[in-house]
């Protein structure tokens, strides 16, 4: 039983904004993640507890730590990835997961996206790493390109594939069973 996908369709009707290396912090994590106020969603294929500065402070906080308080402040979270993450940010998580901060592993995903309240969206190459979002200094951070857009038609789209991973519906036909054996695998957190 195959899946339905909408390929090659149409996704006008918004702007699209071209995001570049450093250019990613602000955007995706400032002018995005920060600023969530009902949900996010992301999809990236590696996760670390990467540091997430103060506007106009020399402190910081690593991003499990942002995004568990915005899911305080009842922003509904759901994180898709493909590989256990980073020992840091592992250790964060298994401290305290809020209930509304939802995580999710499928060794096949590849794509990076972020979508703020279902209206506003980054779909690109960086992953959700100091490096991918350009959190690190000039030197050490990835070469990334990607697209800020606030088209309904496109973060539509994009959501339609987010849910078809976070729903399972992917797996039923996945050759990847060897390396996924539970559906969905959720990492082991103990109780929540």
């Amino acid at each position: 039983m195959g899946v339905a996908l909408r390929v090659n369709q149409p996704v006008a009707s918004g702007s699209a904004e071209l995001v570049v290396n450093e250019q990613h912090f602000h955007r995706i994590v400032r002018e995005g993640i920060l600023k969530s106020k009902v949900s996010l969603d992301i999809g990236t294929a590696d996760f670390k507890a990467m540091l997430v500065p103060e506007a106009g402070s020399r402190r910081a906080h690593s991003i499990v730590e942002v995004l568990r308080r915005l899911a305080a402040r009842g922003v509904e979270i759901r994180l898709l990835h493909a590989g256990t993450p980073s020992s840091a940010a592992l250790r964060e998580l298994k401290a305290a997961l809020p209930r509304n901060l939802v995580i999710r592993r499928c060794p096949r995903l590849h794509f990076k996206a972020v979508v703020i309240d279902s209206r506003r969206m980054y779909l690109g190459s960086a992953n959700l790493t100091g490096a991918g979002l350009g959190a690190k200094g000039e030197g050490k951070r990835n070469f990334e390109l990607g697209v800020w857009t606030e088209s309904a038609a496109l973060i539509d789209a994009v959501v339609d594939q987010f849910n078809s991973l976070w729903e399972g519906r992917r797996c039923v036909g996945c050759k990847r069973k060897d390396v996924c054996p539970v559906p969905l695998e959720e990492p082991e957190l103990g109780e929540r």
